[in-house]
């Protein structure tokens, strides 16, 4: 019986539990085992001096007077009972729960689990405990399709059939070096507990075996790529020196190092597999015209993937004004810009003849149909936006290309090193000269008027500017209901005198592109948009944004759309409109209207929202962890990578029998759609 065994298969899991548990991520036991509680309930008995008002608590004790059912209102009710604790008695209330007045009688010993008021020594009460239940209880994130408690009834069940399947990855001589439980201890402690000394030593255990699993997959995955040589670039350095000094500005320290780095990797017969890292504005884009420029040199052709048409688009552009006076044929393949079968039949001929050096576009560049004749160098914008299968296909059009992936989301330097530990990362930390700061304000919502005022003044100048409406993480049709309504005020307020455009998530990726060409076509003035404004989309003359309900939105993803503007030389605005209720919300305005560092931002992001949250690692292209967060456990991370590294690299590694389970793990992973890629 398999850990990769369906849910389907326990007793008491019929289609629609077996649904409700898909929808959670449960789709194998092995999936249950790592669904692990979110919390535990410290269930515990007190002395009833030692609880604090509003603590939630357990208290133990007879029934000492006749229960009371009381109706109410409409639909409401109060169970109302004393409870005899040693020589003290407590009111105890129930309410809305009619049903439980059958399991009370007078003189019947019970647990109580609720909150505890010791002004009036009352206890209101949230659920009557089994006699035999264990002190600390784990609580499960659940769903409208599924209680917690039936989820744990199914991990019990689960436990009990497959425990003995259970295996260790973690080599017997690293669990004993950083006292750790084995993996089926683990699991138990997780799920199980009978003490939080228990449940601390099975998380401290569970952070552990993911991250060290995690770095285990990509050390496993760099030593595989050393293996597998790469291709020598020979590159004509008088003609990239040449290209450096003819571009219209100079390149800052940052870009210099970081240009140095890439050509040196691509120069090496290592194979290159770098990420560059750049806040918004840094100048990436440059940054991977030289890279490309010194592959054409070398007689090699060169593919940059981008996420959306316009981006791909905006690139073209900006690569062929950059390479005029030299002689490197640039092309765009995306599915309008070749609409037409012959000449897409054409592009494709030229690719595959070497006619084309560099060819930029979209998913359209990994169909089959695209061959290349001599693929040096793979180029993607924005990477996280891809799926792992298709930056793969994209490689394979060509014999072990080098790669460089970009990316304008921060990550702090600790935790880009341990987190893409397959890379490595090169960071450009400082701005191009000349480009000023954005201007961030924060103001009430009352002010917001004020704010449209500012709005005005900057579009008599000949400036544009974008409206963010609210994040409504809801639902979509809110998200369009919340833009429709700003944009129809937005109208209202400015009339006859400056063009309105709206952008949001229900329009299809070409109506997108089209509003968003618009927009820098100078068709319309303001453009109001949920948070799907495209990252790296160049309009110049965009020098004021203003964000409805700032608060939604996570640290780094506000920066990220703050970053729309400044794209010119002209002074820009961010109006941030929030009235936050906690110290927290007004920690957060307060950051953006200090810094306008993204990787300062990035920190305090992590810091103050922890891994999965609105942000998600998903969008800044970080693993997301299960139980480990990569800040608060990062020196746990750190020693996990160090560990895997001197296991995976040490000459013995494949003949220890400590290693079978770890090695099978890598091997069994590697396969499964390359995770660790």
């Amino acid at each position: 019986m398999p850990l990769s065994d369906s849910v389907a298969v326990l007793k008491g899991v019929g289609p629609k539990k077996q649904v409700a548990l898909n929808k959670l991520g449960i789709n194998t036991i092995e999936d249950l085992f790592n669904f692990y509680p979110f919390r535990y309930d410290d269930l515990a008995q007190k002395k009833l001096n030692e609880i604090s008002d509003q603590e939630k608590i357990t208290l133990k004790g007879t029934i000492a007077s006749e229960p009371t059912l009381t109706h109410f209102g409409r639909k409401k009710s109060r169970i109302n009972f004393k409870l005899l604790i040693e020589h003290d008695v407590v009111s105890v209330s129930f309410f809305n729960q009619p049903w439980l007045k059958k399991q009370l009688e007078t003189g019947k010993e019970i647990a109580v689990y609720g909150t505890y008021d010791p002004i009036r020594q009352s206890l209101a009460g949230i659920k009557i405990l089994a006699q035999n239940q264990n002190d600390f209880v784990g609580v499960y994130r659940s769903s409208k399709d599924i209680k917690a408690n039936t989820i744990k009834d199914i991990v019990k069940i689960a436990f009990a059939s497959y425990q003995y399947e259970i295996v260790d990855v973690l080599p017997v001589s690293l669990r004993n070096k950083y006292r750790l439980e084995n993996a089926k201890k683990m699991i138990a402690g997780m799920h199980f507990p009978t003490s939080k000394k228990e449940a601390d030593l099975a998380r401290r255990t569970a952070i552990f075996d993911e991250f060290f699993k995690f770095e285990a997959g990509i050390t496993f995955l760099k030593k595989e790529n050393k293996v597998n040589q790469g291709i020598i670039i020979d590159y004509d350095n008088e003609k990239l020196k040449k290209f450096i000094a003819k571009l219209p500005f100079e390149l800052t320290n940052a870009q210099k190092r970081v240009v140095n780095e890439i050509c040196h990797d691509m120069h090496s017969s290592n194979h290159m597999n770098r990420l560059l890292q750049g806040d918004v504005g840094s100048g990436k884009t440059v940054i991977a015209a030289i890279a490309m420029y010194a592959a054409v040199t070398a007689g090699m052709q060169t593919a940059l993937m981008a996420p959306t048409e316009i981006l791909a688009q905006q690139h073209a552009e900006k690569l062929a004004h950059l390479f005029e006076s030299f002689d490197v044929n640039v092309a765009l393949l995306t599915s309008s810009s070749v609409s037409k079968v012959k000449q897409r039949k054409e592009l494709m001929e030229h690719l595959v003849n070497g006619d084309i050096d560099i060819v930029i576009g979209t998913q359209a560049l990994i169909q089959d149909k695209v061959e290349f004749h001599n693929l040096g160098l793979v180029v993607t914008d924005e990477q996280h936006r891809f799926g792992v299968n298709q930056r793969k296909i994209l490689r394979e059009k060509g014999n072990n290309p080098d790669v460089l992936a970009m990316t304008a989301t921060p990550i702090p330097r600790t935790l880009a090193i341990t987190t893409y530990g397959e890379m490595d990362v090169s960071i450009i930390n400082e701005l191009p000269k000349g480009r000023q700061p954005i201007q961030t304000h924060w103001i009430p919502k009352k002010d917001t008027g004020k704010g449209m005022e500012f709005i005005k003044n900057e579009l008599k100048k000949g400036s544009q500017a974008y409206i963010i409406s609210a994040l409504i993480e809801e639902s979509e049709m809110l998200d369009l209901q919340n833009a429709t309504e700003v944009y129809e005020k937005t109208k209202a307020y400015f009339g006859n005198e400056f063009k309105v455009g709206l952008l949001h998530g229900k329009l299809t990726a070409e109506e997108k592109d089209n509003v968003m060409q618009d927009f820098k076509n100078g068709k319309f003035d303001i453009l109001v948009s949920t948070t799907v404004v495209e990252v790296g989309v160049d309009v110049p003359n965009a020098t004021v944004m203003m964000i409805l309900d700032a608060d939604r939105f996570g640290l780094a993803q506000l920066h990220q759309l703050r970053g729309r503007v400044g794209r010119g030389s002209k002074a820009s605005t961010c109006i941030l409109v929030s009235d936050p209720k906690s110290d927290y919300g007004k920690k957060r305005m307060q950051t953006m209207v200090d810094t306008n560092d993204g990787f300062v931002i990035s920190q305090k992001d992590l810091e103050l929202r922890g891994p999965g949250d609105v942000l998600g690692y998903k969008q800044s292209g970080l693993p997301d962890f299960r139980v480990g967060n990569p800040i608060s456990n990062l020196n746990i991370l750190q020693i996990a990578q160090q560990e895997a590294y001197d296991i995976i690299n040490d000459e013995e590694f494949e003949k220890k029998q400590e290693n079978f389970e770890l090695i099978k793990f890598l091997n069994q992973k590697m396969v499964e759609e390359n995770k660790f890629d």
